[in-house]
């Protein structure tokens, strides 16, 4: 199985923005540690980070046309209002698990809306790190209950 885990918007400043809800874990950190984690669950995980909506579009088309088994996604601030990111993750025959780092409830009233929620299989946040392994873990039972696709309120028709 491989599952692929993207990081949008402003994610590679970890360890760098705003520590007192980020925390200190680099983007490397986090990489590190799912890599370790899907070395024990015996899955391949790509990592990929980008402050480009184009690029992030496109490595999620690609995901499309690879069959990825899983994708857990933490948009940053494309969480809020990007459709069109919303939109090819859409297309995506698998589960997709949404996850934050903080608590997206609990902060400013504008960061309570996530367009991406509505397609997901389910959304982690407010674990720190541990929503990243939460979200791969998920996104790995998911894939191995629903292989032929994600299953929320906008599942896609068979075929």
């Amino acid at each position: 199985m491989k599952l692929l885990v993207l990081h949008g918007v402003n994610l590679n400043m970890f360890g760098l923005r705003d520590r007192a809800v980020y925390g200190t874990a680099t983007l490397a950190d986090i990489d590190q540690a799912l890599n370790e984690l899907a070395s024990e669950l015996g899955v391949d995980v790509e990592c990929f980070q980008t402050n480009s909506e184009a690029d992030m579009i496109a490595r999620i088309h690609r995901a499309h046309l690879e069959a990825v088994d899983g994708v857990v996604i933490n948009p940053g601030a494309w969480t809020h209002y990007n459709v069109a990111i919303r939109d090819a993750l859409e297309i995506l025959r698998c589960p997709v698990i949404e996850v934050h780092m903080s608590n997206i409830h609990a902060r400013e009233p504008f960061r309570h809306h996530s367009v991406v929620s509505s397609i997901a299989k389910g959304v982690i946040c407010g674990f720190g790190v541990d929503s990243y392994r939460l979200g791969l873990r998920a996104a790995l039972s998911a894939a191995r209950t629903e292989p032929s696709g994600r299953r929320g309120a906008a599942a896609l028709p068979p075929g």
